[in-house]
């Protein structure tokens, strides 16, 4: 049953709220409640309770089922409570004899078109008609069934995850209201009239219309129209655990039903603060893999990658792993093993790799996935403004009057806060969009027509100069800003350098493949706007000039004032969900936690003291570092937490041959991967549902993971590691990850106040987090930097090394999908395979007829350093000259073609810029046909979902 006055249940959405209050009775009772409320929520709010069917606190007012009508003193009629505002005075009564009876007579007549068994079947107490018809004293129905109704409509079940049965549907729109006010979808639509409306999903079925699963239908359906499977199929939940998502960097709170140590469902928090109740295709419904019968349930061992896997204990494991990273030290010296830490791992656990690497291992040489993907974030962020994060909340774009995306997808790759920007887009905020293709976020329906920079790949520093320059010509600098926060002598440098004719548009618009015009049009639109806001991802910092474009996009906000206030800032928009912690927590080979550098005395002696070891002073290896010592045979041993780095990292074959050239491998994963192949040990990892701790996401706010159930395999990440460490002489002994986060927090000082107390008093807290902050910090540089005055950065444009010519003519770039998570490994193991089963390579209509090719064919794809093939999908997505692929799949071999160029500060890849040449194929190349065979000999992560299901626990 719903409990009525649980601060989650839904209560009627305010009209206008002003800040003002005024004086009303509801039922005999004096309020004082905010002026544009509505009756229904000033009723709720004070535990009044009125019946409801369309109304929810997550949509506009509708008005439409009348359940909830009330009476008003010297009012007229019976006005519906969840659209009508209280007003100063108002005396309501929501409970007379006129009111029951118009109640019970309007349920009377929705039940009569509703199944037989409606008052009295089992809809696991998912159905709120059923609620509110006992509500009301509904118990029989005089109207019989045989009369025209609804009850032979079919049943739709073609969505993966839920199913829509319209016999039970009452057409309240509000499955047609979430997807247009939560998700802004609008795959759903009220179709006929009167009797005849229906909702219609605008195609045959839900899974051929535009319907993007979110979910948001089904949360808000009040009947069991609209159920998951599970719940539709009868099964209930025994409790739920509130946990954190382990997609992408937005952190979506969910609560998590179960039944014993099976997961049924993903309900979104309401009162989480990342996602407000909301959720995508992934955090919502992807979770089956955490029971999936590819996990890795025990330890593996072998002394050779040419040998077969055996299974061993623990003891055995860690024992073996252990001696193996002792051998290879006592052999090639303590500079030759190290560890990459994982992004999709805690905060704390990551936060016991670096550990175990400096005070075990006895050196620097810790790194994570950050390096490939937001390694220029933190180094341009550091430069620029002092700080190595972004510098809002995800709320505060709801403040933005232009938002400008560079290099992002946030609909696909962040697909919660891609709905809450289209959400400021349709209130009528401005928009620009810098990317080489059409992303769906363009297509939003609202006032302003977006602005669209379709860029040619490498040319982002060039773009991000033209438009300084634009701004400086024209003088629509905020002076004032930059007077009292900046430091003039970076400014007067860095003015006197964009000033220069050659950054100017006209100069630049050949680089950039946009019209000159259109460049200063993007500049004077951001400069102009009250509150303009940037947000970018892997389409900035996967670049050799990553750093450069991250600070030059510092320079944009600095020099026209958007920065420290709701509506503005930096915003980079993180892939994995604790990318951000994995970089707090010193995973970089240079840094503590907290971006405390090694070579600073002071630290070092802090870290000492609290360590009760002598550390290293000088940074070590990066993973491009590794890769290259391992091939020249210097580096021999890689501890690798959670990262498939044979399938993620550039030019797979270079990578491929620094893992063959180790003697020790061990890989810590929930499923045998690609990176697995090579190595000679596996340590089973724990899933996000299978422990307890902490991840951070991109806009700092640091969320609570809870176990919901037993690992899997016996143990957390964070056990293994400090067995791990154990065996190697270093003892670490913790109870918890509470007692990890106590000495992370004694130890790093924008987490000096955070603790698992205060985490659950609050909910969450965005850091900084210390004694000037106690709880918290949401807006970032408000009042001053951490290095006092910002500084302006030299962003010199340099053309990317990687050019087309005759031989690769077209540049390849890489991005992701909505359905799909990185290399895959999770969501593969899903019913999301329905929607993306393989990669495939997007080329524009005049490519391909250059080439022949139509939608289907097998493509070659060649680079400088390798060749793959995809299936070709003909897109006008993409512009002339440039093609397209994801890397979700492991016979794709995006990366077997992406080369080792890199940022010049950070190593970061250059994922986006690969010169290829793309033609008619046969068959798959010959680097496929191996993995394809290798896969076979352990486990083939690519077949069907209905092939992985079988056995299922």
């Amino acid at each position: 049953m719903i409990n009525f006055f649980d601060p989650n249940t839904d209560l009627g959405t305010p009209s206008a709220a002003t800040g003002k209050t005024v004086n009303v009775i509801i039922d005999g009772k004096p309020l004082k409640v905010e002026e544009g409320s509505s009756i229904m929520r000033a009723a709720l709010e004070s535990a009044i309770y009125i019946p409801k069917l369309c109304a929810t606190d997550s949509l506009e007012a509708y008005g439409s089922c009348r359940i909830c009508a009330v009476e008003i003193e010297g009012g007229r009629g019976t006005p519906a409570a969840c659209t009508t505002p209280v007003t100063e005075g108002m005396v309501v009564h929501t409970q007379s004899e006129k009111l029951q009876k118009l109640r019970r007579n309007i349920m009377e007549l929705y039940i009569s078109d509703h199944p037989l068994d409606c008052l009295s079947c089992s809809a696991n107490g998912e159905c709120e008609l059923q609620d509110t018809a006992a509500a009301v004293g509904l118990r029989e129905v005089r109207y019989g069934f045989n009369g025209e109704n609804h009850l032979s409509l079919e049943k739709d079940q073609s969505n993966p995850y839920f199913d829509f049965e319209p016999s039970k549907c009452i057409v309240c729109s509000r499955c047609v209201r979430a997807c247009e006010e939560t998700q802004g979808t609008f795959a759903l639509t009220v179709s006929g009239r009167g009797f005849d409306s229906q909702i219609s999903a605008a195609a045959e079925n839900i899974l051929a219309s535009d319907c993007v699963s979110c979910g948001a239908c089904v949360q808000a359906c009040p009947t069991a129209s609209l159920m998951e499977k599970p719940y539709a199929e009868g099964r209930n939940a025994t409790r739920s655990v509130k946990t954190t998502c382990a997609y992408c960097g937005v952190g979506c709170g969910f609560e998590v039903d179960l039944q014993g140590q099976e997961p049924l469902r993903m309900r979104p928090d309401k009162s989480s603060q990342s996602n407000h109740g909301h959720a995508c295709v992934k955090g919502r419904f992807a979770f089956a893999y955490v029971n999936h019968p590819d996990r890795v349930r025990s330890p593996l061992i072998r002394d050779s990658i040419e040998d077969a896997w055996r299974e061993a204990s623990w003891e055995e494991a860690i024992h073996f792993a252990a001696d193996k990273l002792k051998a290879v030290q006592a052999q090639y010296g303590r500079q030759s093993i190290g560890a990459i830490t994982s992004s999709r791992c805690t905060n704390e656990e990551t936060y016991l790799v670096q550990k175990l690497v400096r005070a075990a291992f006895g050196n620097n040489n810790t790194d994570t996935c950050a390096r490939v993907c937001h390694s220029p974030t933190g180094y341009g962020l550091k430069t620029t403004l002092g700080e190595s994060a972004g510098t809002q909340t995800f709320d505060s774009v709801l403040k933005s009057d232009l938002i400008l995306v560079i290099g992002a997808n946030p609909t696909d790759a962040h697909p919660v806060f891609g709905s809450l920007l289209r959400k400021r887009l349709r209130q009528g905020a401005e928009l620009i969009v810098a990317d080489p293709r059409h992303i769906d976020l363009l297509n939003t329906v609202h006032s302003q027509m977006p602005l669209h920079l379709p860029l040619l790949p490498g040319s982002n520093v060039a773009l991000i100069n033209a438009m300084a320059y634009t701004v400086i010509s024209e003088e629509l600098e905020d002076a004032g800003f930059i007077a009292e926060r900046c430091q003039d002598e970076s400014y007067q440098r860095w003015r006197t350098f964009i000033a220069d004719d050659r950054h100017s548009p006209e100069n630049m618009a050949s680089h950039i493949g946009v019209d000159a015009e259109r460049i200063r049009q993007a500049a004077r639109r951001y400069a102009k706007a009250e509150n303009a806001a940037i947000y970018y991802g892997l389409g900035v910092t996967e670049h050799s000039q990553g750093s450069s474009m991250v600070m030059g996009i510092a320079n944009l906000a600095l020099a026209t004032g958007n920065i420290g206030r709701e509506g503005v800032g930096i915003n980079p928009l993180r892939g994995q969900n604790n990318v951000q912690g994995s970089c707090d927590m010193g995973s970089f080979p240079h840094e503590y936690p907290g971006y405390q550098h090694v070579s600073d005395e002071s630290v070092q002696k802090k870290f000492e003291a609290a360590w009760g070891r002598e550390l290293d002073p000088d940074p070590g290896f990066r993973i491009p570092n590794m890769f290259d010592a391992a091939i020249a045979g210097q580096f021999k041993g890689l501890y690798c937490q959670g990262e498939d780095i044979a399938q993620s990292d550039p030019n797979t074959q270079h990578v491929e041959a620094a893992l063959r050239s180790l003697d020790c491998l061990i890989v810590q994963d929930i499923f045998l991967n690609e990176t697995s192949r090579f190595a000679h040990v596996v340590l089973p990892g724990s899933s996000f549902l299978e422990k307890d701790g902490t991840f951070t996401n991109a806009e700092r706010r640091i969320n609570r993971v809870r176990k919901a159930i037993e690992p899997i395999a016996g143990k957390a990440d964070w056990q293994t590691t400090m067995a791990l460490s154990d065996a190697l002489g270093y003892p670490m002994d913790y109870a918890h990850p509470s007692d990890i986060m106590d000495e992370i927090a004694l130890l790093t000082p924008s987490f000096a106040g955070v603790n698992y107390d205060l985490l659950e008093e609050k909910g969450s807290i965005q850091w900084p987090c210390n004694e000037q902050n106690p709880e918290g910090t949401a807006i970032m540089h408000s009042e001053s930097f951490p290095i006092g005055q910002a500084r302006f950065a030299i962003t010199e444009f340099v053309p990317t090394e990687e050019k087309v010519n005759r031989r690769f003519p077209l540049l390849l770039t890489t991005g992701r999908v909505l359905t799909q998570y990185n290399v895959g490994a999770q969501t593969r193991r899903t019913p999301n395979q329905t929607w993306h089963a393989e990669d495939v390579l997007e080329i524009h209509p005049f490519d391909a007829e250059q080439r022949g090719i139509n939608d289907g064919d097998r493509l070659l794809i060649k680079s400088r350093v390798g060749e793959t093939s995809l299936l070709a999908r003909v897109s006008e997505r993409m512009q002339a000259g440039v093609v397209y692929t994801t890397f979700h799949h492991p016979l794709s071999g995006a990366n077997v073609v992406t080369t080792e160029n890199s940022d010049w500060a950070t190593n970061c890849p250059e994922y986006k810029v690969t010169a290829v040449q793309v033609e008619k194929c046969m068959s798959e190349t010959h680097w496929q046909s191996a993995l394809r065979k290798a896969q076979g000999a352990t486990i083939n992560t690519n077949q069907p979902f209905e092939s992985l299901s079988n056995g299922r626990d």
